[in-house]
């Protein structure tokens, strides 16, 4: 059974596609070690160009470094000298970004990795006039998708021409057809909770 929804105006067909949920392990691929004044932290199967990152409270990167070698990772950090704050790990592969909290006080550093989760990327794929969207939101994250048309490359004027919020959906399968609409460039914009995740359509 399909849900359709038609945007006459701007000529978007939007085909809810049927959810079905997925058993989907959220299995961790670390390991840390925290001594006095030194953490080691060993990530497994990274690959290269993988973006390793410490950010605060706030979100402002602290350090991040580009993973040069696939297979194990590993590092030993002085995080002690910190602030007091809450901040956490983060480790950006190809489809997914995985998350490490831990908070410094008085030069003590504590993770907590039961806070860990593992966010899911956006995948999209464009075949023709038709633009797959698929996304997991296994920690009930929401999701907003904005699609912008522009005749340039997004410089000045761009054009919002659908929008949607999807929310208390782990499994998230979008199919949109672009019809009627002058042939230009798009840019496909996914908000998850506090991340956003940018797809450009020429």
């Amino acid at each position: 059974m399909k849900n359709v929804i038609k945007n006459t105006k701007k000529g978007i067909l939007m085909v809810t596609m049927f959810v079905t949920l997925l058993s989907f392990a959220n299995e961790r691929s670390f390991t840390i070690k925290n001594d006095a004044n030194r953490t080691s932290l060993t990530f497994y199967n990274v690959k290269e160009g993988n973006l390793l990152s410490i950010k605060d409270d706030n979100g402002i990167i602290l350090y991040k470094e580009l993973i040069q070698e696939q297979g194990t990772y590993s590092k030993g950090f002085d995080l002690t000298s910190l602030p007091d704050d809450n901040y956490i790990f983060e480790l950006e592969k190809d489809m997914e970004i995985e998350t490490i909290p831990f908070t410094v006080k008085s030069s003590v550093v504590e993770f907590d990795k039961e806070e860990g989760k593992i966010i899911f990327k956006p995948f999209t794929r464009v075949v023709g006039n038709l633009v797959y969207l698929t996304q997991l939101a296994l920690n009930d994250e929401s999701f907003k998708v904005n699609i912008y048309y522009s005749n340039s490359n997004f410089t000045s004027d761009s054009e919002l021409v659908y929008s949607e919020k999807i929310e208390n959906t782990k499994d998230i399968k979008r199919v949109y057809k672009l019809v009627g609409l002058y042939k230009g460039n798009y840019k496909i914009v996914c908000n998850l909770d506090d991340r956003i995740f940018t797809k450009f359509i020429n």
